[in-house]
């Protein structure tokens, strides 16, 4: 009986610990094309489960898009060197990164470079 204990504790554990790994999903990004987009943050939200830089982009008929750009989980984040004050409303910024495949305009952020030449990247490319 004990081993019979032992062994439904064990699974148990296992089953639980590979719940994380099925919750994590993938950016539905076209990884072929890196998109590059420049514009003024107005807005950056620092929560997981992905940061989200709001961005105003000029557009070449002269009005204006809204474009999301996110990065991984905070702490993957802060290992790369960024925190929440990283990037604020108002500042100009070229991110660059890879668009949602249905054409929204959303991209996972690969690197972003301010007006001052700062780089901050996510992954070494």
């Amino acid at each position: 009986m004990k081993a019979t204990s032992t062994a439904w504790i064990l699974t148990f554990a296992l089953a639980v610990s590979a719940v994380p790994v099925l919750a994590h999903h993938s950016w539905p990004v076209n990884m072929s094309v890196l998109v590059t987009v420049q514009g003024t943050v107005t807005d950056f939200m620092w929560e997981n489960p992905h940061p989200m830089i709001s961005l105003t982009v000029a557009t070449a008929d002269g009005g204006t898009e809204e474009w999301q750009i996110g990065g991984p989980a905070i702490n993957r984040m802060e290992a790369k060197g960024w925190t929440k004050t990283t990037v604020k409303p108002g500042d100009m910024i070229t991110g660059v990164g890879y668009q949602f495949n249905d054409g929204q305009k959303i991209i996972r952020l690969e690197k972003i470079t301010f007006a001052d030449g700062t780089e901050f990247s996510l992954y070494a490319r």
